[in-house]
């Protein structure tokens, strides 16, 4: 490859062009390279804001084959969609990262980080700088979870006492803008059961900590020990909770006891079969006698596997493996009832429901590995045939089992449950909780509204226009009830400012959230008084990690795509290049 002189640079006509990327690939810079990034991040904001809150509206879902998913939860609502803007799968990723670590809170963290991108553009169109207004949310950001925290409430016994009621308010307030919002009262009770029942006092003296801080009860909760099975048929009335494991399985065989009471339950992670050689291997066999020698060693091999787990004292064997038909008759002939193809995660749970260990050796098996529960039994679900390990002792693995009219409402139950185990799991890891309603955040605002005065520079604007973007979350609550939202906007402002002039000039570490939207009756009102309120680990996630996907976002200035191949479609269409068609097949 030859290069030009350095005298021939400077006539145009010897000038060489560089290509730098590869031939298809499409960049966007600066202004339009924002402008397509907020425009997509505001869309994905819009797309989940009519589903805040009890009032809220459901989304029905259409999967390409034609799958129907109805829902109002916003990590769901964003998997489902099938989207293709990478600004817009940061958004995503916000809705899944909260719903990984609390549960709830998944729709007001995409609202929330919406309504800071839009006040971000505003100010982009003022030309402050972007750094400037990542700088100003991100001190806003760390503000207003101090704030969070004076207005919150501590739990001093969560698992106990009084204390045992805020629980349930919990779960029912997370319950409240669902499908089953109407059985709320009864699922709530399930749930707080449930996660009482897994949860594991923790031990954990750290240094600094009181003498009153050390003794105080501290968890720890495993939600993958609470097993949520659901089967369409009866209503969300017939939802139960079981002291031990659910099992979608059949015994075995016709000729077993479908029902033992007493159960000795003995979990093998061992096949009941003869196995095969590793090596390929033949036998030859030239008389009838030979043939039938052999058989009767296979059947007296797999007689002594049953013998072994009579002599266990075992009455019910759940194997993670196969079961050979020969074994079978010999269970049931002991009068063992057997299910067997148990999946590994079940088997955990099993082992801490019964209190059994899991035999990887039947050689091995004694009477001391074997579990207990009070039944053993196979039940007709619908029209499936299920086995119930029931009445176990301090379980720590229980089952929920989700009735409901169709699938389409067992599915959303489904979804409703793990939000509201989750938040209970929040309270009793991180016990203080806040009014919910929109109540602490408009209490945030307005103390970010009077702290952002004693910032210099372009940050407080930036701090300022943080604190008119968490005001978005009880105002959508608000719209989405049916109100008007500016008078709503001028109501509440006001009762916020009063509660804190009457606490003594602002003295805010005494001043509570309180004053919310209460949106069954469309007014604001004290949401104290209603009993709504959600866990103050679910309000920080959402604000810490709607900022740091605004801030991602606002950070961007140049969008390099490479071509897609020729398979998928002509190079760059669709991709991250000119604003019209990105948008356009956003918008599909």
């Amino acid at each position: 490859m030859s290069f030009p002189r350095e005298g021939d640079l400077s006539s145009p006509q010897q000038q060489v062009p560089i290509f730098v990327l590869k031939e298809g690939t499409t960049e966007s810079k600066g202004r339009q390279a924002q402008r397509n990034n907020i425009t997509a991040a505001k869309l994905i904001a819009e797309l989940v804001k009519s589903a805040l809150g009890p009032r809220g509206m459901d989304k029905m879902l259409v999967s390409s084959i034609g799958d129907v998913t109805i829902t109002n939860d916003g990590a769901t609502i964003l998997k489902e969609v099938d989207i293709e803007h990478p600004a817009a799968k940061m958004m995503v990723e916000v809705a899944k990262s909260v719903d990984n670590e609390v549960g709830d809170g998944t729709t007001s963290a995409v609202v929330l980080a919406g309504a800071l991108i839009e006040k971000a553009e505003e100010l982009i169109s003022k030309q402050v700088h972007p750094t400037v207004i990542v700088e100003g949310y991100q001190m806003a950001s760390e503000k207003a979870i101090e704030f969070l925290r004076d207005a919150a409430t501590k739990l001093n016994d969560p698992a106990g006492g009084k204390d045992n009621e805020t629980l349930l308010t919990i779960a029912q307030t997370s319950m409240a803008s669902k499908l089953v919002s109407g059985e709320s009262a009864d699922l709530a009770k399930i749930v707080v059961q449930a996660v009482l029942d897994v949860a594991e006092e923790r031990i954990d003296e750290r240094e600094g900590e009181t003498r009153q801080q050390q003794q105080q009860k501290k968890f720890r909760i495993d939600v993958d020990n609470i097993k949520v099975e659901k089967k369409a048929g009866g209503s969300l009335n017939d939802t139960q909770l079981i002291y031990g494991i659910v099992l979608d399985k059949e015994v075995v065989h016709g000729g077993m006891p479908k029902r033992i009471q007493g159960a000795k339950i003995a979990l093998l992670n061992a096949p009941m079969e003869i196995e095969k050689t590793e090596m390929s291997a033949e036998i030859r066999i030239s008389e009838p006698q030979q043939m039938q020698m052999f058989l009767e060693e296979e059947n007296r091999m797999l007689k002594s596997m049953v013998d072994k787990v009579v002599a266990a004292g075992a009455n019910v064997v759940l194997c993670q493996k196969g079961i050979d038909d020969i074994a079978q008759h010999y269970l049931s002939k002991a009068g063992i009832m057997a299910v067997r193809r148990i999946k590994e995660s079940d088997m955990f749970k099993l082992a801490k429901a019964t209190g059994a260990r899991v035999a990887n050796n039947i050689d091995e098996l004694t009477a001391s590995d074997l579990g207990s529960a009070d039944l053993a039994e196979e039940r007709k679900v619908e029209t499936d045939k299920w086995v119930f390990i029931e009445g176990c002792k301090n379980p720590k693995a229980v089952s929920i089992l989700i009735r409901g009219g169709s699938q389409r409402v067992v599915d959303e139950a489904e979804r409703s449950v793990h939000d509201a185990i989750m938040v209970v799991k929040d309270v009793l890891e991180y016990p203080y909780v806040i009014a919910g309603g929109g109540a602490p955040e408009a209490l945030v605002a307005a103390r970010l509204r009077d702290w952002s005065g004693s910032l210099s520079g372009r940050t407080q604007i930036a701090a300022y226009r943080f604190a008119e973007a968490i005001e978005t979350i009880p105002i959508t609550l608000a719209e989405n009830a049916g109100m008007d939202p500016l008078d709503t906007q001028v109501q509440l402002r006001a009762r916020v400012a009063e509660s804190l002039e009457r606490s003594g000039q602002g003295r805010a570490e005494i001043v509570k959230a309180k004053y919310g939207i209460n949106v069954i009756e469309g007014k604001v009102a004290d949401v104290s008084k209603q009993n709504i309120f959600e866990p103050l680990a679910v309000k920080e996630q959402v604000i810490n990690s709607a900022t740091e996907a605004a801030s991602m976002i606002l950070r961007i200035d140049d969008v390099i795509a490479a071509s897609k191949p020729k398979s998928e479609g002509h190079a760059g269409q669709g991709g991250m290049g000119a604003g019209g068609g990105e948008m356009g097949d956003f918008g599909e």
